[in-house]
């Protein structure tokens, strides 16, 4: 198969860079210190983001659950990156746009709204649409994304009842806006290298910074909205996506060959995922790693129709009661 033209060969001279710090729980005590730690083993915030930059923070809000749940990028290491930005002298804000729930919905039940009001961080709705040529298709990307100065992805380690897990590259998906993700699931689910090159191509067309990835509790078991918390005990982080999700493969000792979209990226060029050119920093994961991992009961990738009518009409409501402020925080 050619490589396409959007596709970038992301294997450096130099072996991409991952941070791997211990962080036993959410409290912030133990959690600022191992954010703050595991920023300054890739060279500190300064080596992405600019003083006055807008950077969109954008977590994995997918279902309104609460953090108990593992469901969503934890609320607390959302704020710890929060308050970094804003010492640092960056802009940030949060945004996502969940397929069958609405943003503000989830940052309720998160308990976010007053947390963030308070350091005066906007959350909005990835919404705006702007029709963006990737994987042979017009697909609708948020302007609100487009915009950002930088974004810095947030994602939850989680399994995935359609791809088997989920680290870095999937969570861009959600800058596809809203009701058009179960489209796509339609239109390009009947192969898994076509619709895992459309979420390659969707995550280099934004170009996050950075991937810090919420393994502190993780999601095993039938997820990516209903399996079970797991603790880990970790945050995974770095410029490099798929070297990201390579050392999360071994985390949880998961073969990276099962992984459609790993599979999908080596044979488009795209990120480091050999393992023995990874330069892991921080420290040592190897007397965790999880050899028990439950996965997750597969199910087809691809969508009926049925279901993008059912998901699309979901979101239309959840959207007109937003406008009508029953959903957006005061």
């Amino acid at each position: 198969m050619d490589v396409p033209a959007q596709i970038t060969n992301h294997s450096f001279d130099t072996p991409p860079i991952v941070s791997v710090t211990r962080c036993v729980d959410y409290q912030s005590q133990n959690l600022a210190p191992a954010l703050r730690k595991n920023l300054s083993l890739l060279g500190g915030l300064e080596s992405f983001i600019n003083k006055g930059d807008s950077v969109l923070l954008k977590p994995n809000f997918i279902a309104p659950k609460p953090s108990s749940n593992a469901v969503q990028t934890d609320p607390a290491l959302i704020l710890e990156m929060v308050k970094l930005i804003k010492d640092f002298g960056a802009r940030p804000f949060i945004a996502d746009s969940p397929a069958w729930y609405d943003v503000f919905t989830c940052v309720k039940a998160l308990q976010l709204e007053e947390p963030l009001r308070k350091l005066q961080v906007p959350v909005k709705r990835l919404n705006k649409p702007q029709r963006q040529k990737l994987a042979g298709s017009n697909i609708s990307i948020s302007t609100i994304a487009l915009k950002a100065d930088k974004i810095i992805n947030m994602p939850k380690l989680k399994t995935h009842q359609q791809l088997t897990a989920t680290f870095a590259v999937k969570n861009m998906f959600g800058c596809v806006c809203g009701k058009e993700k179960a489209y796509w699931h339609f239109a390009k689910g009947s192969s898994f290298r076509k619709f895992c090159r459309m979420l390659i191509e969707i995550y280099q067309l934004l170009n996050p910074v950075l991937n810090i990835i919420d393994c502190v509790v993780a999601m095993e078991g039938n997820g990516p909205i209903n399996g079970r918390p797991r603790p880990l005990g970790f945050l995974i982080a770095g410029s490099d996506p798929l070297a990201c999700e390579r050392v999360c493969c071994e985390l949880i000792q998961m073969n990276p060959d099962d992984i459609p979209l790993i599979r999908t990226a080596r044979k488009l060029g795209f990120g480091c995922s050999d393992l023995q050119r990874i330069n892991i920093v921080g420290d040592d994961y190897r007397p965790y790693i999880c050899p028990d991992f439950s996965p997750s009961i597969q199910t087809p990738l691809r969508f009926s129709l049925v279901h993008v009518y059912r998901s699309i009409t979901r979101q239309l409501i959840l959207l007109s009661k937003s406008s009508l402020g029953l959903k957006r925080p005061g």
